[in-house]
């Protein structure tokens, strides 16, 4: 679980996140959404530890990272899994090179024990066999995968996702949103994603957190958007046009 309390960031003296509260349960995925410039991004680099907020707590399974020692938080970094929304491949490297990379950097196991843990991931992604392909030598979507593999390599107690749907097909996208949630309840991570995609809200969105302006402006689940009152949410979501429909098609059934 993590827990954020109270977080602030500014720049600059300008706030971006001003005073969030998140808690993100194990075995479920959470997506954080929002418009450009919302600070959701700042949001999931606060929590990564890439930046560092000038008020408030991010606890790890009930610790304080700013109470870590540089070795509590190396131990940490192991534990957490990140998928780049670019999936950030190294271009030079084969498919068996990028998703060993973080074993190579973080454990002492021999070659043939990372390569079996290495095989093992690209099979549950569908990949096996890809091993010695380069990166540019796989679709988007298969680009995507290896970036999956990768992040599950350490077996991972927690999961982040930044916009892991940018640049694929719709329905290449419900893949890598299904492999997502799949994996999550396989493995029983605390998965964040930040996201733009109302496809994948409505698909896998079981808590979803929106922040306007730095703050935390609503919480709950896909079912509850089409319930809300809240006008920013509804304004936020509602101008996806499959959401549109899916609304309209609700009140004709009268389930709202």
């Amino acid at each position: 679980m993590i827990e954020v309390t109270e977080l602030y960031k500014e720049f600059s003296g300008t706030p971006v996140l001003k005073g969030v509260n998140a808690t993100f349960e194990k075995g479920k995925t959470s997506l954080v959404i929002g418009t450009s410039g919302s600070g959701k991004t700042v949001f999931l680099k606060c929590m990564l530890g890439l930046l560092t907020p000038e008020n408030g707590e991010i606890c790890y399974d009930g610790k304080n990272y700013s109470d870590m020692t540089s070795d509590e938080k190396r131990d940490l970094r192991k534990d957490i899994g990140m998928v780049f929304q670019g999936s950030a491949l190294f271009d030079s490297a084969t498919v068996e090179e990028n998703v060993m990379f973080p074993l190579k950097m973080f454990t002492n196991d021999s070659y043939d024990e990372m390569l079996e843990r290495v095989n093992t991931v690209l099979k549950r992604v569908n990949l096996e066999g890809s091993n010695t392909k380069f990166p540019a030598e796989l679709s988007g979507g298969m680009q995507k995968r290896v970036a999956i593999a990768r992040a599950i390599v350490m077996k991972p107690k927690y999961l982040f996702c930044d916009e892991p749907n940018s640049g694929l097909d719709p329905k290449t996208a419900i893949v890598i949103d299904n492999l997502i949630q799949e994996i999550t309840d396989e493995y029983n991570i605390t998965t964040i994603i930040n996201s733009h995609d109302m496809n994948s809200v409505m698909e896998i969105g079981e808590k979803i957190i929106f922040l306007k302006n730095g703050t935390k402006e609503w919480e709950g689940t896909s079912d509850d958007i089409f319930r809300t009152d809240n006008e920013a949410i509804t304004d936020f979501v509602y101008s996806s046009n499959l959401f549109q429909k899916v609304r309209e098609a609700q009140l004709k059934e009268n389930k709202l």
